[in-house]
């Protein structure tokens, strides 16, 4: 029985180890938060969208170089990666920040309102960083300063990655996290933490998930081809109108039917549906588009099969024929259970137990999976709603009105840099 114990309270002590710089990561922290919002506001009211983050990416670059940093630039287009080698030997650490901002016109009347305007998809449009984009820079930007003013006493070294086009780009095929991996910018790296400001927590909360946390994110595409006819005989055509309907209808069945919604959910939603340009001629094709949003491998593929069948098989009944693509962008955000157990000791003492929230599982997706994939990773969500605010009130995320309590922000620089010196305590050597 002695044998069994000691070994499994060696293992608790590991896993949970606490980082005694805990008391300066706060004092540096704190002395750091105005510059911190003074670089937000900067990035935001001079947004840019993906693979166009030039400026940004200067701004970025000549910071992390006033630390000391090894910096390598035009990283997976215009990504910014910086090395902070710490005075001890250890593991190396890597904390992610997206960069891009989207194509919305701002609403909000603020002193620092984004003055960007770009074209996107062959469209004028405004720039807004209406999904706080700005202030994950700004955070990871605080947590470089924070990490170099202790930098001899660090057990290993931080990889401060700062990645472009996570919302996509509409013009290539990779970019973003993908392309950033395929680049090798994991190759090193232990483990990778990052964190999304979220308009529907409470600023000084943090949400997170144990397992899969966001869904992967695929686009439907779909074509259905007819017999074009008069309006007058539809007895004439083979109605691809009428055949579309039925196929968008029976798509429902498979999250009523098919998934086991008591585990995850799963979402199948038609976008956009166009077919016929005259109210009495029955089109000869009608095209319609989607987002499929599912969480792990095996239900991404369930979900995939039973689209197929079912639009190919309907149509087919109808004497129509179905061109069914589904195009695979981001897999799902999963925060091992493992790493999250270990980990979720530093979160609770950035923020206090009773301000770290479990999560149900969200819809949205993020392609930090990506990082994922390759080690490790842990991911939470920084409360940004002002306290006392509404959930279902407060302007949600790629809307014009989207707007972040900057308060959150000391708890973010505070979070990231916990899990980083706990993490290297940890699995120190």
């Amino acid at each position: 029985m002695k044998r069994l114990i000691l070994p499994f309270l060696l293992l608790s002590t590991t896993a949970f180890s606490q980082s005694n710089l805990k008391p300066a990561i706060d004092k540096k922290a704190t002395s750091i938060e105005s510059k911190v919002i003074e670089w937000r506001r900067d990035f935001h009211k001079y947004p840019e969208l993906g693979n166009q983050e030039f400026r940004t990416a200067k701004v970025i670059a000549e910071h992390l170089r006033s630390l000391g940093m090894e910096v390598t630039e035009n990283v997976a287009v215009t990504g910014v990666v910086g090395v902070l080698k710490g005075g001890k030997p250890g593991p190396m650490v890597a904390l992610r920040a997206d960069m891009d901002a989207l194509p919305v016109s701002e609403r909000n009347d603020l002193p620092f309102k984004s003055v960007n305007t770009a074209t996107y998809n062959g469209q004028e449009t405004g720039v807004m960083h209406a999904c706080g984009h700005d202030s994950h820079m700004a955070i990871l930007m605080g947590v470089a300063e924070v990490m170099a003013s202790m930098k001899d006493q660090l057990k290993g070294s931080v990889k401060f990655i700062f990645q472009p086009a996570e919302e996509g780009v509409y013009d290539a095929d990779i970019a973003g996290a993908e392309l950033m991996v395929k680049e090798g910018v994991m190759k090193d790296v232990d483990a990778i933490f990052g964190l999304h400001i979220w308009a529907q927590i409470e600023a000084g909360k943090i949400g997170y998930r144990s397992g899969p946390f966001m869904a992967a994110v695929d686009n439907l595409n779909v074509t259905i081809t007819g017999t074009q006819a008069h309006g007058a005989s539809p007895w004439s055509s083979v109605d691809p109108i009428v055949t579309s309907a039925q196929a968008i209808m029976g798509l429902q069945t498979i999250l009523s039917r098919n998934v086991n919604i008591t585990e995850n959910p799963a979402v199948v939603t038609v976008g956009a549906i166009h077919g016929g340009i005259r109210h009495n001629i029955i089109p000869e094709k009608v095209e319609m588009i989607g987002t499929i949003r599912t969480f792990g491998d095996e239900q991404q593929a369930l979900v995939h099969r039973r689209i197929t069948e079912i639009i190919t098989n309907i149509a087919e009944s109808a004497g129509a024929k179905a061109d069914v693509n589904i195009g695979k962008l981001y897999p799902s955000t999963v925060n091992p259970p493992e790493l999250t157990a270990k980990v979720l000791p530093s979160v609770e003492s950035a923020a206090g137990k009773g301000n770290v929230i479990a999560m149900p599982p969200v819809t949205g997706a993020e392609d930090f999976s990506f990082f994922q994939r390759e080690k490790p990773g842990f991911f939470f969500f920084l409360g940004g709603m002002k306290k006392g605010g509404d959930p279902l009130t407060t302007p949600s995320h790629h809307t014009p009105d989207f707007f972040i309590d900057e308060s959150g922000f000391l708890l973010g620089v505070r979070t990231l840099s916990y899990l980083t010196v706990d993490y290297m305590e940890m699995n120190k050597k």
